[in-house]
């Protein structure tokens, strides 16, 4: 067993073992935790001892609360771009991993699953959801921009729902998680420690694993109870998010919210809390992601985050939430308006 502060890592008949190792802190990852995990799975990669990987968080309250955005905002003063360079380069390059892995890979999406944490789950073959799980993309909320291969997955979604979650930082739950393809079983949290020991009493083999693993998650799977909330806005979502600027989504909630529609107005209110500047990168990084390969993707957002290093907004959303936690956050520009195309595409250019 290797086992640092962040990350416990250990292989026990055929499955490689990752805890993520900071429940106080939601599981939130830093370099260290990052750098720990790219080490495995290249390890195990080619490790015959090793059939399938499970990656899951310590704690009740979360698998992944993201990235730790808070050591960019503390590095501000002293120069971050070094520390940003490496820490966006290596999450994204053990997501794009998880995408591609040879084996199976298993998450227990328990809890919080938001930013980073989803850039862990969501190209693992074998997710799994609880009644606890709080899925999201919540970048909007510091003035970021929904990254970890969201360029790529957001755009797979159902119609445009991708462009929904990114936009509004919605918080959606687990028949939602598992309508828009973010998931693939359902299984009560209490039936974890069950899963686990079944696993770990198994002897895995790499030629019977695919079957077996499909068989015993089978097992344990719960029937969902409630229906997918999202898929009853659908219709709503792909009329109103469907226009090319935020400005004409805005403008369509805006009609809908003044003949009665609550649900269009609350959504618009939400849109309007947002950073302009956020909110105008997010939906051209969509719209340009969508012919992109997931590489490319990737590339696109390591640009992105960079540039956004040099950006207000960042800071200031970063502030409002994870320091001061006022949330109240002072955006500049402060309309829509005053965001130029100029601007927009600035974000885009190569660092």
């Amino acid at each position: 067993m290797d086992t640092r502060e962040s990350v416990v890592t250990e292989v026990q008949n055929g499955i490689g073992w990752i805890k993520l190792n900071r429940p106080r802190a939601l599981n939130s990852l830093n370099v260290d935790m990052v750098d720990t995990m790219n080490e495995r799975l290249k390890q195990w990669k080619s490790d015959d001892r090793v059939s399938l990987i499970c990656i899951y968080g310590e704690g009740e309250k979360g698998f992944c609360a993201g990235g730790d955005m808070r050591t960019l905002y503390d590095l501000k003063e002293k120069g971050n771009e070094a520390y940003a360079n490496q820490f966006f380069s290596l999450e994204y390059g053990l997501d794009n991993a998880i995408h591609h892995y040879p084996k199976p890979v298993v998450v227990l999406m328990d809890g919080v699953v938001m930013g980073g944490g989803v850039g862990l789950s969501i190209g693992a073959s074998h997710r799994i959801v609880t009644e606890s799980s709080k899925w999201a993309m919540p970048e909007m909320n510091i003035g970021f921009f929904p990254d970890v291969g969201a360029s790529y997955f957001l755009n797979r979604m159902p119609g445009l729902v991708g462009t929904y979650v990114a936009l509004t930082a919605s918080v959606i739950h687990a028949t939602d998680v598992l309508y828009v393809g973010a998931a693939d079983y359902y299984m009560e949290s209490k039936d974890w420690p069950g899963l686990k020991e079944s696993m770990m009493e198994k002897h895995w083999t790499p030629n019977a694993v695919e079957t077996e693993l499909n068989q015993l998650l089978q097992s344990f799977r719960s029937p969902v109870s409630l229906p997918s909330s999202i898929s009853s806005i659908q219709d709503k979502i792909d009329h109103h998010f469907r226009f090319e600027t935020i400005e004409e989504i805005i403008s369509s909630l805006q009609v809908s919210a003044n003949q009665g529609d609550e649900w269009a107005g609350i959504t618009m209110r939400t849109l309007l809390s947002k950073s302009p500047t956020s909110l105008k990168v997010t939906l051209r990084q969509i719209q340009k992601g969508k012919g992109l390969s997931l590489q490319a993707c990737f590339d696109m957002e390591q640009n992105l985050a960079l540039n956004f290093m040099k950006c207000h907004d960042f800071y200031e959303g970063v502030r409002s939430v994870l320091v001061d936690k006022d949330r109240s956050p002072k955006w500049s520009p402060t309309t829509l308006d005053e965001v130029t195309e100029q601007q927009v595409e600035s974000f885009f250019k190569t660092v």
